[in-house]
């Protein structure tokens, strides 16, 4: 009995210590990503020092370079944040519901939902503004989503994770060949469309933020909430159920979450690459496959990535920009390529 007591307070001491060590390290990324998100308002075509942006912040006097942060950086990197918050989680969020560590948050055809809808909203109604686009990328990734699990889930057996896989690949791909048969058939359709296709920040106001925001929210609160049953379905479908986790709620549950946060982003600023893939591997190789750290861990780092590759974008191609996806696609792969290599992918 005298041996069992300091087992038991070696593990407590261990499991307090990770636990301190794990809030520590979330307390500097969210350091980190303020530092990003200041740099994200001093550079730019006009640099301007991070002391002055400050001030503007504190006490705004309509100065140029007061215009320039609130009219055109402000916007922008808030809309970054949010995005960047959205795909990590979503990111997160997917690799966890099907065990699948290539997942990435277009697995269920929400991408390419999303996509659909604009391509029918420019071609069909002639909406021509990135706010239009909001409601028509929201919705074809609602129905995409609905589809995707109605296939999935069809015949004796529930939506497993493979069929929900496989069910969105399918739909991927008669989206895709919509998209192009509609964009190679109309000149000025595929002039609008390849625009928000490439994924940008730049170019939106905020009212794309207030229109996506609430989505997002509500996909973040729902995401978190999920943490312990994903943590449960992890070790199995039996041992999910022995354990108390209700595998269809949770599955529903989480392709709503995902629903929401990934049409919102993509909604808000295209389709964005590898910002939803990688950063819950980095993620998983400091925390483990605690989806209690797992989560907001991403929700911090994915913006962080976001606006850092912006700000490379920015400087790379002075005095023009190159859009964030495609910075993202081009520096993040191979990163996650070295990261594949270099080391094994942390277990889901």
């Amino acid at each position: 009995m005298d041996t069992v007591r300091p087992a038991a307070g070696v593990a407590a001491s261990r499991r307090s210590s990770r636990w301190i060590v794990r809030l520590a390290g979330l307390l500097a990324a969210v350091a980190a990503l303020l530092l990003v998100a200041l740099l994200s308002l001093a550079v730019g075509a006009k640099p301007i020092p991070p002391g002055t942006v400050v001030h503007e912040l504190l006490h705004y006097d309509g100065s140029d370079d007061g215009v320039v942060i609130y009219s055109l950086r402000l916007p922008r990197t808030a809309l970054g944040l949010a995005v960047g918050a959205g795909l990590g989680l979503a990111g997160a969020l997917m690799q966890a519901l099907t065990r699948n560590p290539l997942a990435d948050p277009g697995l269920l055809g929400v991408n390419a939902g999303a996509a659909a809808a604009v391509v029918a909203a420019i071609g069909v109604v002639g909406v021509r503004s990135a706010s239009g686009y909001v409601w028509f990328a929201l919705a074809g990734a609602a129905v995409a989503a609905v589809g995707v699990y109605l296939l999935g889930s069809r015949g004796r057996s529930a939506a497993t994770p493979v069929r929900l896989a496989l069910a969105g690949a399918a739909i991927s791909a008669v989206l895709e060949s919509f998209i192009s048969g509609l964009v190679l058939t109309d000149q000025r359709t595929f002039n609008d469309f390849r625009f928000w296709s490439v994924g940008a920040i730049a170019g939106r106001d905020l009212t794309v933020l207030w229109q996506t925001g609430p989505f997002l929210l509500a996909g973040a609160v729902l995401a978190l909430g999920l943490a312990r049953p994903l943590n449960a379905i992890a070790l199995g479908d039996d041992a999910g159920r022995a354990l108390g986790a209700h595998l269809g709620r949770t599955r529903v549950l989480g392709i709503l979450a995902i629903t929401l946060l990934c049409g919102a982003a993509t909604a808000a600023a295209g389709p964005i690459g590898f910002v939803g893939l990688a950063v819950p591997h980095l993620v998983r190789a400091i925390t483990g496959p605690d989806q209690r750290w797992v989560l907001p861990y991403s929700m911090v780092l994915a913006p962080a990535l976001l606006l850092a590759a912006d700000i490379v974008g920015r400087v790379v191609a002075r005095p023009g920009e190159i859009e964030v996806g495609i910075v993202t696609a081009f520096v993040g792969a191979p990163v996650l390529v070295l990261l594949a290599r270099r080391r094994r992918l942390v277990a889901l």
